[in-house]
């Protein structure tokens, strides 16, 4: 076992847990069903695309009828190792987060009569929950096999996990001075265990006032947990991103409003941590935060373009 895995802050990525493959199968199924749509047009991939990232990566998602969302969607990989679900932490469990997409408005504009009524006319679908849970098909079935599929969906062997574990050629030195740096500065205290974040709350904007809202909708879902908790103690209170899928994203934040890697790194640590980086800094580190990407069969996407 490598010193540095035992004294590192970061943990290499688990290998998914040992499930179910009738339910696994069936959560990958139900993941790309536009039937779970209220028009039959948008799935969980829709936003969620798995060969790109586990996001869409636009600046706010698409939903049915064309409507807009109000937030940026964030990736599905690894979704099993955050503590809550949602920017807002507004569930626990990957099962409790399906409702949400499932009845918004602005997504699915769904309803659990409604799915589960179409699913009850696909013998075959039926069948399979039959083998399953031998009872008659019903939403939590549902929940439990899309949560089952999204905790396959880990990304492990990255560059960083193999330095980790002790392959001190896997990363450049260009990351490992990035990795210095993320560690000296601060940034480890809210991005560490293995998904680098996603393991706490924090306030967007601890140091400087974060108030770059693009309109009246993203000044709302900018609040936070004060959304969900009505404390203003939550006010701009945020679940800390896991960063392992953060080379992959077009736009950052929960409001979209950073265009680059390098320039959500230097916001963070001004507005975080009191720190103004130099560009060979934030390059340092945002090298360092590619390294942590790992690898998935349903991950298509390659870092150059």
């Amino acid at each position: 076992m490598s010193v540095q895995w035992l004294h590192a802050t970061i943990l290499p990525v688990p290998n998914p847990p040992e499930q179910n493959p009738i339910l696994v199968s069936l959560g990958q199924q139900l993941f790309h069903d536009e039937r779970l749509s209220g028009d039959r047009t948008v799935s969980c991939a829709t936003c969620h695309a798995l060969e790109t990232g586990g996001m869409d990566r636009e600046k706010v998602s698409t939903g049915i009828g064309g409507k807009k969302g109000v937030i940026r969607a964030p990736s599905v990989f690894n979704s099993h190792l955050n503590h809550t679900q949602f920017w807002d932490g507004r569930v626990k469990t990957l099962e409790a987060q399906v409702d949400g997409p499932l009845h918004d408005a602005l997504e699915m504009a769904s309803n659990w009569p409604l799915v589960i009524g179409r699913l009850n006319a696909d013998p075959q679908v039926r069948s399979d929950f039959k083998k399953v849970f031998n009872e008659e098909l019903n939403p939590e079935q549902v929940r439990i096999a899309l949560a089952a599929f999204q905790r396959t969906l880990m990304l492990t062997n990255s560059p960083f996990d193999r330095w980790l574990a002790g392959d001190m050629e896997a990363i450049t030195a260009q990351q490992k001075n990035g990795f210095r740096l993320f560690q000296e500065y601060g940034c480890i205290s809210c991005h560490q265990g293995a998904n680098v974040g996603g393991n706490m709350f924090a306030r967007m904007g601890s140091l400087e006032s974060f108030t770059l809202f693009k309109s009246a909708d993203m000044e709302r879902v900018s609040l936070g947990r004060y959304n969900v908790t009505g404390n203003r103690k939550h006010l701009y209170v945020f679940k800390v991103p896991g960063l392992r899928t953060a080379a992959l994203n077009h736009y950052f934040f929960h409001d979209s409003s950073a265009n680059s890697l390098e320039e959500a790194v230097e916001i963070m640590a001004r507005v975080q941590l009191g720190r103004h980086l130099t560009r060979d800094q934030a390059q340092d580190i945002a090298e360092f935060i590619r390294s942590l990407l790992g690898e998935h069969p349903m991950l298509k996407q390659v870092l150059s373009d």
